[in-house]
């Protein structure tokens, strides 16, 4: 049996369908009713796997749709798929060439089928990502408070001031969808037994990184994207670095680290080895944060709360 894999490019109103080794094209309004029909079309084909970018967010009703219709499907990073289509010649870039080269990508890399978050943690990710830009309109205002004139310096403080209480605002709203959801309660009340980790870090891992605890070490380290990737060619070694994967998750860990460090007492001996053993603290904080990830991932596995003593279910990392 012929294996079929399908890319759709997803736009805000429309997204095109593509068939890798095929000439089949379909067009589909980003909708209720081209949902349904794209859903339908994909039953048919009973695909090996559908490929879509992450587009923030106007490909999360298709995704959901395809999920609930036990579809394959994997969303995937944009970045990859560019680089792949550069790597087989492919330059031009139109809609549907884009969904031609993420069946391609489909067919040539095969990446593995995610589970994707469900309404209430897409919310819960719009909310942190809301936060986000808050955070960065305060940092924005407090530069600008450093040159503005006597004239406008009472407004932009009111400004600082209106959007610190919108961040209190969305951190109570954080907090009371968390302790709304049964599971999402027991996941906060786990990750946050670890010393470091805190309320926004906690809320980011379960709104984005729901593969924790159901992946090994080295798998969860690549899709946040701490894991140190060869960068090496003929007799030429190039140093290890981190990059891709979910940059969300990888900023909430670092400043979670950084806490560690300090208040984490397996961390903090783990940090202070590899800068006795000449570590750039860079690179020895990047290694704290793969270290951290683990022991969270196997505290949601295990349904352990943190404990300094070692445990033989999380072993000596714990």
């Amino acid at each position: 049996m012929k294996r079929v894999y399908v890319g759709i490019d997803v736009a805000k109103d429309s997204f095109e369908m593509a068939v890798h080794s095929s000439s089949e094209r379909w067009h589909f309004s980003n909708d209720e009713r081209g949902v349904g029909k794209a859903v339908t079309c994909l039953r048919d084909m009973a695909p090996k796997l559908v490929v879509l970018e992450a587009t923030g967010g106007y490909e999360f009703p298709l995704v959901t749709a395809l999920a609930a219709a036990k579809l394959p499907v994997a969303v995937v990073n944009p970045r990859q798929v560019r680089d792949f289509a550069k790597s087989t010649g492919k330059l031009a870039k139109t809609d549907i060439l884009d969904a031609q080269v993420l069946a391609h990508f489909g067919q040539g890399v095969n990446p593995e089928p995610r589970p994707i978050p469900d309404d209430k943690a897409k919310e819960l990710n719009d909310i942190l990502a809301r936060r986000r830009q808050l955070v960065e309109m305060v940092a924005a205002e407090k530069n600008r408070l450093h040159t503005a004139s006597e004239v406008v310096k009472g407004d932009v403080r009111e400004h600082i001031a209106w959007l610190k209480q919108r961040l209190a605002d969305l951190d109570k709203d954080l907090r009371c969808r968390i302790k709304e959801s049964p599971i999402w309660r027991e996941k906060d009340n786990l990750l946050r037994s670890v010393p470091g980790v805190g309320p926004v870090t906690s809320a980011t891992i379960l709104a984005e990184l729901p593969e924790l605890g159901t992946l090994n070490r080295r798998q969860i380290a690549t899709l946040v994207g701490v894991a140190p990737l060869n960068r090496d060619s003929g007799t030429l070694r190039g140093k290890r670095t981190i990059w891709g994967g979910r940059a969300a998750v990888r900023a909430a860990l670092y400043m979670a680290t950084l806490a560690a460090t300090r208040r984490n007492p397996v961390i903090r001996n783990f940090y202070n080895r590899l800068l006795a053993a000449g570590k750039l603290k860079k690179v020895a904080l990047t290694a704290c944060m793969r270290k951290l990830l683990t022991i969270l991932s196997a505290i949601v596995k295990h349904r352990t709360h943190w404990s300094y003593a070692p445990s033989p279910l999380l072993g000596p990392c714990h």
